[in-house]
């Protein structure tokens, strides 16, 4: 099937070819890049939802439900569940794709599991792009949900449109989590296991830090229990709620224009190091004389800027990436 014609159908909602196109996608290259220049016109129609938080938050379960709770609306819904790379095999235990598993007799369903590969951020490298593919493919929802998150993980925020961070009851390092940059990326918090004790306290400790920080619009708490469904519904409604709030005074394309920018920055970044690195004579021995100390990173960098030039690539490229453009 040529590039065209798998374009083709992804854009008409085709699973096979949209899986196909994932998997194109993943491996790169020009045969990735020309897909997604195909499709990508068809792309930002869906509701994109983040799915965050810290391991053990309930964040599969949350999602299996809000899948059911999307279908019960007749609304198509992709699924992508980033799972953690294993640091001996290189392979991923695919979770979330078992939990998720009742919905994939659902034409109206689509569910890929992807993997770290030691990327950091809570995505995957081309977790992205996916999301292009999926849009295109005419899906009204989709659903990310991140591995299990630390404190700085926040790339999620500039891939989706709505972000949840779902928390749990009983963790004490969630007030930690959430003043070191996970409340700034929130659009909606979700206190799941919102049956266990410390719910209500959870919440108003949440509620408090918000107001605080947050005064011109304090995001939406929910509580919920996934493992029930209870709460899900009025978490749907809340994304609603934030979509169509998105949609005035232009909130939606600045959001547009910030994922825009992230995500041309994080290309360019990885793009000329791969150049940089190409360019570089004895690559492998600067890494080596790096690894043992004998020259600093910066020593490394100049010599890759200086390799850039030497091959025609403009002067100083790599400071550009260094340093980008806000």
């Amino acid at each position: 099937m040529s590039r065209g014609d798998l374009a083709t159908r992804v854009r008409a909602g085709d699973r096979r070819a949209l899986a196909r196109a994932i998997t194109c996608v993943e491996r790169g290259g020009p045969a990735a890049a020309a897909l997604l220049d195909a499709v990508y016109g068809a792309s930002g129609q869906a509701h994109t939802i983040g799915v965050t938080g810290p391991p053990g938050a309930g964040k599969s379960t949350l999602v299996d439900r809000l899948i059911s709770e999307l279908r019960g609306k007749q609304r198509s819904v992709a699924a992508i569940a980033v799972d953690p790379t294993s640091p001996f095999s290189g392979g991923a235990l695919l979770g979330d794709r078992v939990r998720m598993m009742r919905h994939f007799a659902d034409s109206g369903v689509f569910i890929r599991s992807m993997a770290t590969r030691g990327h950091l951020g809570g995505l995957a490298p081309t977790t992205r792009e996916v999301i292009h593919l999926v849009d295109a493919a005419g899906y009204d929802a989709v659903l990310v949900e991140t591995v299990g998150v630390g404190q700085a993980e926040v790339d999620i925020a500039s891939a989706a449109m709505s972000t949840i961070v779902v928390l749990v009851p009983g963790q004490g390092d969630a007030i930690q989590a959430l003043k070191a940059g996970v409340m700034e990326v929130a659009d909606l918090f979700v206190i799941n296991k919102a049956d266990h004790p410390g719910a209500g306290r959870l919440r108003a400790e949440v509620e408090g830090m918000l107001r605080l920080s947050m005064p011109e619009r304090v995001p939406p708490i929910v509580q919920t229990v996934a493992a029930t469904g209870a709460g899900v519904a009025e978490l749907l409604a809340e994304l609603d709620a934030h979509r169509a709030w998105l949609n005035g005074r232009e909130r939606l394309l600045e959001l547009r224009r910030r994922a825009a920018a992230a995500e041309v920055r994080e290309a360019l970044g990885e793009r000329l190091a791969r150049r940089a690195l190409a360019a570089l004579p004895d690559a492998g021995e600067w890494l080596e004389r790096l690894a043992r100390r004998d020259v600093a990173p910066s020593a490394v960098l100049a010599a890759a800027e200086q390799a850039l030039f030497r091959a025609g690539d403009g002067e100083s490229a790599l400071v550009d990436a260094r340093h980008p453009t806000p």
